[in-house]
């Protein structure tokens, strides 16, 4: 396939990606879905008539909800009528008045959420992250709690503080414990950190409450996917996370990309499925490969200096696929709803420059991760922003999912008791 809008030489957005979100500009403020190609957005409103109209509505919406709900099949229609109109000599190709409409800088748009989210829930799916975190804090003999090769943990997060890439962060205040033994103190995070993550929208429409989604079904729920920051304060954490979990250390901001990109782009990029040892239940077992070759990579920008790659990990290094997580998270009859997020955990490999957070690479901060120019950092300064990107990639075809970007801003100082 060749597109007949310009496609730059490593371009995140080929016609073999089309990843979609929703947009506005200067001009509209209205939210508008949008399909990504080279550095145009195709406006699917504008072109809606090449569709079947019973499509319509859910092309002219103003988030992805109503086209995450038609269901797999109608996502292979709508991606095939896509490329088509894209290519070569097509109907849009010909018509050059309708392409002034239809086809919009990217330059020129602002990008907003992608979905309404419903629900919002984070996995820990990565054996090297868990391990690592494991050793830090219970030593190497007891790295992996019981669990955790017989279940894709996870935990509900906050949807409602699920924002689109480039929206800033604030440092959060909360009661941390900086002397074990002693009295905790209130102020702002001290130990403030990134998570490299990817996240997944369900679609297909609502299941009720009391069925469960196999594996083998899942793979027709996962709508695409998208890059994620789940903004971490780890010394905040460590005194509330006992013995619920994450709340307000996790509650205050999680960042996604704002081009989500469908399965169907990835899967020239399918590799083999982590090994699992031991062999989990029947429930959560698939022959399918559902795990993806995406390189990912973190950058800390300092308000005044370069910008440092600090990772470097990939998406197969996930020893819980989505489909697993959707079938564990069904298995006791919790219903799912079109929009509804599910994100990996963070990403870490084997690699010491591969480990997805601040934490592990500092070393739960023993150790400077070392910037360009002579800064360095063990946790995030204020005014460091943070920058996550992703792709695949063959002799052929790049495939990209764009940045996923987040300025920590100072804690804003409140004065009790006024």
């Amino acid at each position: 396939m060749k597109s007949f809008v310009a496609v730059p030489e490593n371009s995140d957005f080929p016609i073999q990606n089309l990843p979609y979100g929703v947009f506005s500009t200067q001009e509209d403020s209205r939210h508008r879905l949008g399909v990504a190609i080279g550095e145009h957005v195709l406006d699917l409103g504008a072109v809606k008539s090449f569709y079947p109209v019973q499509y319509h509505d859910a092309l002219t919406s103003t988030v992805l909800n109503p086209l995450m709900s038609l269901g797999y099949e109608a996502w292979s229609e709508v991606r095939r009528i896509t490329q088509n109109l894209l290519q070569e000599g097509s109907e849009l190709h010909k018509n050059t008045n309708l392409q002034q409409t239809a086809l919009v800088p990217q330059s020129s748009v602002q990008m907003h959420l992608p979905a309404n989210i419903g629900d919002y829930t984070d996995f820990y799916s990565s054996i090297h992250h868990a391990t690592n975190v494991g050793i830090m804090f219970r030593g190497k003999d007891n790295a992996l709690m019981p669990n955790w090769k017989h279940l894709p943990v996870g935990y509900h997060g906050r949807a409602s503080s699920v924002v689109v890439s480039g929206t800033p962060v604030r440092r959060p205040l909360g009661q941390t414990l900086p002397v074990d033994g002693a009295d905790p103190v209130f102020g702002p995070c001290r130990l403030f950190d990134f998570e490299l993550e990817m996240a997944f929208f369900v679609g297909g429409p609502p299941t009720e409450l009391g069925t469960r989604v196999t594996t083998e079904e899942a793979a027709k729920r996962v709508f695409g996917f998208v890059l994620m920051n789940d903004w971490s304060a780890r010394d905040i954490q460590k005194w509330e996370y006992v013995p619920l979990g994450p709340f307000t250390a996790k509650n205050l901001g999680t960042t996604i990309s704002p081009w989500v990109v469908p399965v169907a782009a990835l899967e020239p990029y399918k590799v083999d499925n982590f090994p699992q040892d031991p062999q989990p239940f029947p429930y959560l077992r698939h022959e399918q490969k559902f795990n993806f070759d995406i390189k990912l990579e973190v950058d800390i920008k300092p308000a005044k200096g370069a910008s440092t790659t600090v990772c470097r990990s990939n998406y197969k290094n996930l020893y819980w696929t989505a489909l697993q997580q959707i079938a564990h998270h069904t298995v006791t009859g919790c219903n799912l709803k079109p929009g509804d997020l599910m994100a990996s955990g963070t990403i870490s490999g084997d690699a010491s420059d591969s480990f997805g957070s601040m934490l592990e690479l500092s070393w739960k901060g023993t150790k400077q991760v070392q910037l360009l120019g002579g800064e360095s950092r063990k946790f995030l300064q204020d005014n460091d922003e943070v920058v996550i990107r992703g792709h695949c990639q063959n002799d052929e075809v790049r495939i990209g999912f764009g940045t996923c970007t987040g300025v920590v801003l100072p804690a804003k100082p409140i004065r009790i008791g006024i």
